[in-house]
């Protein structure tokens, strides 16, 4: 068994603002063959989900990294490249006669050959399926049919986030009212919950957590991750981490604290004056603009007196690009001398850093592991922010 780090099972190719495909080029842009670079060379992590795997561009680039030799298909699904694990992923939206509000889903299929069926099928339910998180025209239960035909994993995406997730939108109380509780393989956090807070909600603890974070940079990869024990970073042997068949499991989860997030609290959008979950209108600004934040939400959920289940540590962290003056030459500073993120931000010592870059900045990067920074909470789609230490 080892332990593989595996994040991000939820990255968008680049897209432009109107969600049409763009022709991007250079090292810094979010295109495949840089998104596995990036995880392989920089971030240090062994599993990367791409959830555009269901678009043909994508589909042709992969096809175009195999015939090169630089990817090759594993026989227990999933693509190797380099040092990375590529898990072909589709995230779809739907709105069905049981929902209240649209939902997001990631669908992950084992080859290539079943994600290209899997597109075929979605030609006949979506308008374009070259578009990222496309409206797929059917019901819930027969998406999950169809994945599980494919012997795919079903994980509702971001189910906490105010817009177009299940708790934020899709459900009035349960996760029975759109779908079949037995074709859910696991959970997706986010950034808007830790285990703690999702643990509320008993009807949870049937599923294993997966924190991953929906990156749209190259950067922002890795914010949130999970440590899973496995005998290989493969399609099947997730699949088996995910339901813990024979000693697989995911041993820890790393986010950033949710307060990070940016609805962790009921905010008016228009002013950002905090408000009480549910206001109608704004008492600062008189805007219906109101935002409901992740917290009060999971408190109007909660029903759980107990965890019926063991759950593995969820560890706060926060990606080097988030602390306060650490700009990109100090950030490559660190990959010459550690190689990867994952190594900065978890292994190496006080002395080490201090020897690489200012005292301060060291200071800053050990109080992020060890989960004392100070945290303005996010909201009304702004971001929490880490507070600059005074420490010297």
């Amino acid at each position: 068994m080892l332990q593989a780090y595996f994040a991000d099972m939820h990255i968008h190719i680049g897209r432009d603002m109107y969600n049409k495909p763009v022709k991007i080029t250079g090292a810094k842009s979010l295109t495949l063959t840089n998104i596995l670079k990036e995880a392989s060379r920089n971030k240090g992590i062994q599993m990367v989900g791409v959830i555009d795997s269901h678009a043909p561009a994508v589909q042709q680039e992969i096809k175009q990294l195999m015939e090169q030799g630089s990817a090759y298909e594993l026989d227990n699904g999933g693509i190797r490249f380099e040092q990375v694990t590529l898990l072909l992923g589709s995230e779809i939206e739907f709105y069905d006669e049981n929902c209240k509000g649209p939902i997001h889903v990631l669908c992950f299929l084992p080859t290539l050959d079943m994600m290209e069926r899997f597109s075929e099928w979605l030609t006949t339910k979506m308008k374009n399926i070259t578009l990222s998180s496309q409206r797929y025209y059917g019901t819930a239960k027969e998406l999950q049919y169809k994945v599980k035909e494919l012997e795919g994993i079903f994980i509702p995406a971001h189910v906490f986030t105010p817009f177009k997730s299940m708790y934020g939108k899709g459900v009035h109380q349960s996760l029975t009212e759109v779908f079949d509780p037995d074709l859910i393989d696991g959970i997706e956090l986010g950034l808007s919950s830790d285990t703690d807070m999702a643990d509320q909600i008993s009807e949870l603890h049937d599923y294993t957590f997966v924190s991953n974070s929906d990156a749209h940079s190259l950067a922002k990869i890795a914010r949130e991750y999970q440590e899973i024990l496995m005998e290989e970073p493969s399609f099947q042997e997730f699949d088996w981490a995910l339901h813990e068949v024979d000693g697989r499991k995911i041993t820890k989860n790393f986010g950033m604290n949710p307060q990070l997030g940016k609805y962790h609290t009921t905010v008016c959008s228009n002013c950002l004056t905090q408000v009480t979950y549910k206001t109608e209108q704004c008492p600062n600004c008189g805007s219906k603009k109101i935002i409901n934040g992740v917290f009060d939400r999971i408190q109007e959920l909660a029903d759980a007196k107990e965890v019926t289940r063991e759950r593995p540590p969820y560890l706060y962290q926060v990606p080097l690009e988030y602390l306060p003056k650490l700009g990109p030459k100090t950030f490559q500073k660190l990959l010459d001398r550690f190689q990867t993120e994952m190594y900065v931000i978890h292994h190496a010592t006080l002395k080490e850093l201090q020897e690489t870059v200012p005292e301060k900045l060291a200071n800053a990067i050990m109080q992020m592991r060890e989960g004392k920074q100070t945290i303005h909470a996010g909201g009304g789609g702004r971001y929490g922010s880490i507070a600059q230490s005074n420490d010297s």
